[in-house]
């Protein structure tokens, strides 16, 4: 499955950390040199600011401080190991411009490496460009990440980059306000809980934001653009997604894997295109807003699906999940659901909202009087056998979907909505939004 090279890269760490702290021999570790080699200009206790110059190697931070970097001032590493490692907590970097430095990914080279006792850690506003991981954060707490741009190589094949931001055994972060362009992932939390990420945008990668074994995280507020997947949800419990957009990603806006007792409310995702299998999680990948794969006890509400291949596909046991006050517009198939058990997609009296529906509201309550039912048996045949595509406009296939109006006894169970809304609710506004406007 995707991730296993991260967790792979997880299962080095500590080997490589402890070869670096211990000091051993190395070209990589030969290389590192403290941040107080540098001609630093003191400003105050603690607080240091570097003139603008190329400084090349790798260099560590090992005392508590704050750096900012003059305009101009620039990390270079020459191609090898990490351009600053952050090995104190309390550290502050900010304002500095980090370039080529290595593309090691099981040894994972990155542009800020910060390690477990770098707890409270800020990287704020600097300019990272390179081959192997934006920023690592290793096991550690309290750390900031914000405001910061990470652009990969895209000469690289996307399996050959590092990701962008990568949190791996990390709590209480704070992902705010980066933008992340061409690296594998833009941000891939692993193993972490207690995150918050909000405000980024992250275009041209394979997935956005790509959670594994992550609980108890807030996602809220951010946009992808043209991944192969906007938001990769996967292995995970009580996530909070709210205020989120994805535009013209390809094979799904939102997918859900293994995902239990979370909030998706008030998610935009919009033009996802057709694209290939041989990247995603799962087969099947036909330009999906959200797929929903054996995910369960989970609120999705208030979100919007919009111009995709496919509205919303559940499979796999994908049951027991609240889908209410959504509004799925003008997708090209709005619901793909095969499974032997109904699916109730209403709640307090209140379903979906859907451009398609064709039934009327006589008591003006904003609420179709005739159920939205839509699947029927031809489309559960044609999902089961795709061959029988081939027959989708012959008398045979008629035949079927008038005896299936005629007779309703003998359909099966599929997704209804028993109150279906005849506008689509609006979104609430984001939270970037409010503060734009407030300003």
């Amino acid at each position: 499955m995707a991730g296993n090279t991260q967790r792979s890269a997880g299962r080095a760490r500590k080997p490589a950390i402890a070869l670096m702290l211990l000091g051993l021999s190395g070209s990589t570790l030969a290389a590192l040199q403290p941040i107080t080699d540098l001609p630093l200009q003191a400003e105050g206790e603690q607080q240091w600011r570097l003139p603008a110059g190329q400084y090349q190697g790798s260099f560590s931070i090992d005392q508590p401080m704050t750096l900012t970097c003059e305009p101009g001032a620039v990390f270079q590493a020459q191609g090898e190991g990490n351009g600053l490692i952050i090995r104190a907590p309390d550290v502050r970097v900010q304002g500095c411009t980090f370039l080529d430095w290595g593309h090691d990914l099981t040894a994972m080279n990155a542009a800020v490496f910060i390690q477990p006792v770098a707890q409270r850690a800020q990287v704020r506003s600097n300019r990272m460009q390179g081959q192997g991981f934006g920023i690592w954060v290793d096991g550690t707490r309290d750390v900031s990440l914000i405001d910061n741009h990470i652009q990969g190589d895209p000469s690289l094949r996307s399996q050959d980059r590092g990701n962008g931001i990568h949190l791996y055994a990390v709590h209480g972060a704070q992902v705010i306000g980066n933008q992340v362009r061409e690296t594998r992932d833009g941000i891939y939390i692993d193993t972490s809980s207690g995150n918050l990420l909000q405000g980024n945008t992250l275009e041209d990668l394979r997935y956005g934001v790509h959670y594994m074994f992550a609980n108890d995280n807030r996602l809220l507020d951010n946009v992808t653009r043209r991944t192969r997947t906007g938001y990769a949800l996967m292995q995970s419990r009580q996530l909070t997604v709210i205020g989120n957009r994805s535009e013209q990603d390809q094979n799904y806006g939102i997918l859900m894997n293994y995902i239990t007792y979370s909030t998706l409310r008030d998610n935009f995702v919009t033009d996802v295109r057709d694209g290939t299998t041989g990247d995603t999680m799962i087969a099947g990948a036909e330009g999906k807003a959200l797929f929903i794969y054996n995910s369960l006890f989970n609120r999705i509400e208030g979100n919007h699906f919009e111009r995709s291949a496919v509205g919303i596909h559940l499979t796999a046991g994908s049951e027991d999940n609240r889908i209410a006050a959504n509004a799925f517009v003008h997708n090209q198939r709005q619901v793909k659901y095969v499974a032997t058990r109904l699916q109730e997609w209403s709640a307090d009296g209140r379903g979906n909202y859907w451009s398609d529906y064709l039934g009327w509201d006589r008591s003006g309550d904003g609420l179709g009087d005739v159920a939205y039912e839509p699947n029927d048996n031809v489309d559960r045949l044609l999902w089961l056998y795709p061959q029988v595509r081939l027959l989708m406009n012959s008398p045979g296939i008629e035949m079927l979907r008038w005896v299936q109006r005629a007779f309703p006894v003998i359909k099966s169970p599929g997704v209804m909505d028993s109150h279906p809304l005849m506008e689509a609710p609006v979104l609430a506004p984001s939270r970037n939004s409010a503060q734009e406007d407030a300003s």
